[in-house]
């Protein structure tokens, strides 16, 4: 047999060629020094690109002497702000694992994904601190992470005192330059959470490749450039917001304004305020914005880009978009966070002529509609929407199972069943995946039948997804309770409101006498959605 030598080079040849997470501050500082890279609007904190780049050194080098080692991963809990901008690179540069978790959930919902993120460290803005304090406890009473785990807070306050938090502000001024760590780009640098069709949350494992080949696809084919003036809104946990616009923004040189609070007023006030030309938002929230009293053509008329996404965007909101702002050029941004996460993108020119496609495949994206033997189908005929990219992400922490049936065949299968029409646009038609999704927010069916069934007066329940007229869908459960035993629709939601993110619980309940089942027992939810698909406000809860 042939021996091996290795290339003495090759470290060098690695240090060179490297293109990861952590070089993105560091090359735009080069490019745009004294540029604003962000501005946080309820602060009024401001970061030219040079800055930034020092304050990511000077975090990655604290967290190093705060123990944190490559591969280690420190978990987020904050909603935005302008710290938000530095620690995805930061703890990158350091080696580490960024995991932003839902700032909405409960501590309860924070406990799961600490238990299954096993964090080194836990950074947490002062209002969630005591949600973040009784998420850990709850972790460490069940043994899924030591008492050792770090506690940062972000300007941290009487919470952080009373439960003894750091300050990361200790972090951003350190003087010494962080230990040298070699990041390959198939390096896991962040962890996404999502929810499947499982009760437990899943962790999405995201790769330097991964993350800069899908900035590439959506810089590139969002038509996004250093001139913007971006305005971040939708929050930051999300992969959507993070990595399909604040990151590509800190890539290219353009400058993001932060916005802590996403109400119509504060938007439109800091669209004037900077000079903003830019925004993404879900379709509920565009739909918010123009039935807003504040609304005014003349007051967004420097708006120049908008994006959706996360949910379809209906037609007659898409013609009153172009009525109303005439100078706004619109994108659909189609995908999911195992895509890091954009994968097709309908540009402006075909929304009116495409209404409610998804649009081509991205720039690095093939796109196909498969049939249950991973086989294309016909152009015309509904089968599961997949993906093949170097978007793709590295599979599911401590899932295996999970992780061989996403990459089954040789595709990314994301769950979704649409098709391909003949003018090679793509359609979503619906989820394989039992989820609801609540404004771009995707819920679990599972998950929320799990918290109901702790209920002792519950025999059986089913949770659908319902038409909504403000988030696209809402949840609904209907329940059949236990013989001889009461239970209203306000002891349900009483009960779920104590242990999940107020999204997830249901809006409406309606107390049945069954189910309806096959011939083996399996809830066909397919009729219950036929039966109360059109529940009205008289079952609002």
């Amino acid at each position: 047999m042939a021996q091996v030598t290795l290339d003495p080079t090759a470290a060098a040849w690695r240090a060179t060629a490297s293109h990861t997470l952590s070089d993105i501050p560091r090359r735009s500082a080069g490019r745009h020094p004294d540029k604003l890279a962000v501005i946080d609007d309820a602060t009024g904190a401001q970061v030219t690109f040079r800055e930034l780049d020092r304050l990511v050194d000077a975090a990655a080098a604290a967290a190093q002497r705060a123990g944190v080692r490559p591969g280690d991963v420190v978990a987020l809990l904050s909603r935005n702000c302008w710290q938000l901008a530095v620690l995805p690179f930061a703890t990158a540069r350091a080696g580490a694992i960024l995991a932003p978790i839902n700032f909405l959930l409960s501590a309860e919902e924070v406990a799961a994904a600490i238990a299954l993120a096993k964090p080194r460290a836990l950074i947490v803005e002062e209002h969630l601190i005591d949600v973040a304090q009784a998420a850990l406890d709850l972790a460490e009473a069940q043994g899924a992470v030591g008492a050792g785990t770090l506690r940062v807070g972000i300007v941290p306050g009487q919470r952080a005192a009373r439960h003894g938090w750091g300050d990361l502000g200790e972090w951003f001024a350190e003087k010494r330059a962080p230990e040298p760590v070699t990041l390959a780009d198939t390096d896991v640098v962040r962890l996404m959470f999502t929810s499947g069709t499982e009760a437990r949350p899943k962790a999405v494992r995201l790769t330097s490749r991964s993350l800069m080949w899908q900035y590439m696809s959506t810089t590139v084919s969002g038509s996004m450039a250093p001139t913007d003036v971006d305005l971040h809104f939708m929050p930051l946990y999300h992969c959507a917001q993070l990595d399909v616009f604040l990151i590509p923004d800190i890539y290219l040189g353009a400058t993001s304004v932060i916005l802590a609070s996403a109400g119509p007023a504060r938007i439109f006030g800091a669209i004037e305020r900077h000079g903003v030309d830019k925004m993404f938002a879900t379709p509920s929230k565009w739909i918010e914005l123009l039935r807003s009293p504040a609304f005014s053509s003349e007051r967004l008329a420097g708006l120049r880009k908008g994006y959706y996404g996360a949910a379809a965007m209906p037609v007659p909101v898409l013609r009153e978009l172009a009525e109303r702002l005439p100078g706004l050029r619109l994108w659909n941004f189609y995908g999911q966070t195992e895509m890091s996460p954009a994968a097709s993108i309908l540009p402006p020119e075909d929304q009116l002529v495409y209404p409610g496609s998804a649009g081509q495949p991205a720039l690095n994206v093939e796109m196909a509609i498969l049939d249950p033997r991973d086989r294309p189908m016909p152009t015309g005929q509904v089968g599961e929407i997949a993906f093949r990219s170097p978007h793709a992400c590295a599979g599911y922490l401590d899932d295996p199972e999970g992780t061989a049936e996403l990459f089954r065949g040789g595709w990314l299968h994301t769950g979704d069943q649409g098709y391909r029409s003949e003018s090679g646009r793509y359609y979503f038609v619906d989820r394989v995946k039992d989820t609801v999704n609540v404004g771009g927010e995707k819920v679990a069916s599972r998950e929320v039948e799990e918290v109901v069934y702790r209920l002792e007066a519950v025999q059986e329940v089913a949770v659908i997804g319902v038409p909504d007229a403000r988030f696209g869908q809402a949840v609904a459960a209907v329940v059949v309770p236990r013989q001889g035993v009461a239970l209203t629709c306000q002891d349900v939601v009483r009960h779920t409101r104590a242990h999940l993110a107020a999204f997830k619980c249901p809006k409406h309940v309606v107390v049945v006498d069954t189910l309806p089942k096959n011939a083996s027992g399996k809830i066909l939810k397919r009729e219950l959605r036929q039966q109360w698909g059109t529940l009205g406000a008289e079952t609002a809860v």
